[in-house]
């Protein structure tokens, strides 16, 4: 039996009037239409790590978004990973898998991608082999400790949102006299040079001299907000190390290093703000309560119940 195979067909005009032909289907996407699946562009390219949300809207205002051959004119418009889109003259390959990275900040780097100064910034520090991140908030020059890196512009901000209430807690060196006084006054929120702050919990550990050791725990993380809330109240803050950012500790890493939370532990401690499509809401809330502060090289403190870091096994 031979193989079949496709022959040409004789062409014969129809008998009877012609059917004007439909027009043919356009395969461009039409850039407001807002398709029932896929994800908004602007988070994409978010998560693509090409900029973050706003930054890209403002692109797309400008018209330097393209998808297959056609320019944006709104960010409603959803993509799913199939279709070419590109920046200006860059095309944006579909974003990596999230991950999440622990970094142990030391003093005397800025949290910035360049310095007009020219001090030294925790980009410059960081190894070679990571891909492009992106820093979850920021650390002042002179703070030190735990600075939370990723790939995902999109959970960037969710973990810096102030509604998510992800606490960050500071082991706080600073020169001045702590009272119950002051310690109630942080708890029920202060006001400093215009600016409110939510309630603030501090705790006294020990004093040493003319400064005393405390650990701090707030939910907000405005800018400056240890440094400004204790000066209110003539404690002046001269060490200040973030020793828990949400579920994630600054545990035993030292000065400068980097590790990567697993994909597991990462989904385990923060699956709520990654599955959604506006990595905002969830539908299992995270855990509620006071948990006591995590031990830290610089000060005494109790241990921490939280999300545990792997620790590496010792070669034989």
């Amino acid at each position: 039996m031979t193989e079949r195979r496709e022959t040409g067909r004789s062409r014969r005009k129809p008998s009877g009037p012609r059917k004007p032909r439909p027009a043919p289907k356009s395969r461009k996407p039409a850039p407001d239409k807002d398709w029932s699946e896929g994800e908004r562009i602007a988070k994409y390219l978010a998560r693509a790590g090409i900029a973050s949300r706003r930054e890209v809207e403002r692109m797309i205002e400008e018209g330097k978004v393209t998808v297959d051959g056609v320019k944006l004119t709104s960010p409603a418009f959803k993509v799913t990973g199939r279709e070419q889109i590109r920046v200006g003259r860059k095309t944006v390959q579909a974003p990596d898998v999230t991950r999440l990275w622990r970094y142990h900040k030391p003093s005397g780097l800025i949290t910035t991608t360049q310095d007009p100064e020219g001090r030294r910034t925790v980009f410059e520090e960081l190894p070679k082999s990571l891909p492009r991140v992106v820093t979850v908030g920021r650390l002042d020059l002179t703070t030190e400790g735990l600075l939370l890196l990723t790939n995902d512009g999109a959970l960037a901000r969710a973990l810096e949102l102030p509604k998510n209430e992800l606490e960050r807690t500071y082991r706080v060196r600073a020169h001045g006299t702590v009272t119950p006084e002051k310690i109630a006054e942080l708890a029920k929120g202060i006001t400093v040079d215009g600016i409110d702050y939510k309630p603030i919990t501090a705790v006294l550990d020990r004093e040493t001299g003319a400064n005393n050791w405390l650990t701090v725990t707030l939910s907000e993380g405005k800018k400056r907000e240890v440094r400004r809330a204790l000066e209110s109240l003539d404690l002046k803050v001269n060490r200040l190390i973030r020793v828990q950012y949400g579920p994630f500790l600054l545990d035993d890493l030292r000065p400068g290093a980097v590790e990567e939370v697993p994909a597991d532990l990462l989904q385990q401690a923060i699956g709520h703000l990654m599955n959604t499509e506006h990595a905002i809401k969830t539908d299992t809330p995270p855990p509620s309560g006071k948990r006591p502060a995590p031990k830290s090289r610089l000060g005494k403190g109790p241990s921490s119940a939280r999300v545990p870091v792997r620790k590496r096994k010792n070669k034989k």
